[in-house]
């Protein structure tokens, strides 16, 4: 009896030791995120989101400021919060081997037009540099599909030259890994000015996980 209540106490000790990080999915780092990365979000919020959304039912929660968060989209390795009117919150998972993984946030705040940074993390939660991960995000350049011998009429010249800042909505696939890169700036322009600029625009640039960083696909 007494090897007995030996081993149960040694099963109940492995049990309670840290085991070593493997390879997880979205809900599992969800649910693990340091509240520094997303003080809106109680833990109990964010596990009520999980189980309303594999309960097949509104994600939406209460927030610590006493408005309304929702999941909006889950699935192995990625995850889409509204945190509010004004901002979103993406997390895509991303493999680097079978057992590591890179964690890719895009947050998104709305104002006159959307605009998007994007930060990464270890499986730890501990920040890394982006650059390493994504060496070059679009430029104007990018989005302008301007042919050298164009002529440009008067009111395109005007909407490009009304186009003094780049902004971008980014956003990470659900189900492969990519992120695609929209240009919001036309957004905070008139409605004339969008129109001449739109015409001028390329679609929308995408950047594809290689298993070491994003690339830009051709």
């Amino acid at each position: 009896m007494k090897h007995i209540h030996v081993y149960v106490l040694l099963l109940a000790l492995l049990i309670t030791l840290p085991h070593p990080a493997g390879a997880q999915t979205a809900r599992d780092y969800f649910l693990c995120l340091p509240d520094r990365l997303m003080p809106l979000l109680t833990a109990v919020n964010r596990a009520d989101c999980i189980d309303f959304l594999e309960s097949h039912m509104r994600a939406e929660v209460t927030n610590r400021l006493g408005s309304k968060s929702e999941m909006t989209e889950l699935t192995t390795d990625y995850i889409r919060m509204r945190l509010s009117q004004q901002s979103t919150w993406q997390l895509k998972v991303l493999a680097v081997s079978d057992s590591t993984q890179v964690l890719c946030v895009v947050h998104t705040v709305a104002g006159s037009a959307e605009d998007s940074r994007v930060e990464f993390y270890d499986m730890e939660w501990e920040p890394l540099p982006a650059e390493r991960y994504m060496p070059g995000l679009p430029t104007m350049d990018d989005y302008l599909a301007i042919p050298a011998d164009s002529t440009l009429t008067a009111a395109q010249r005007e909407a490009l030259k009304a186009v003094d800042m780049l902004l971008c909505r980014i956003d990470a696939s659900p189900t492969e890994p990519q992120l695609t890169f929209t240009l919001t700036t036309p957004d905070y322009l008139n409605t004339d000015t969008r129109a001449e600029l739109q015409a001028l625009l390329r679609p929308a640039p995408v950047m594809v996980w290689t298993g070491t960083a994003f690339r830009r696909r051709d």
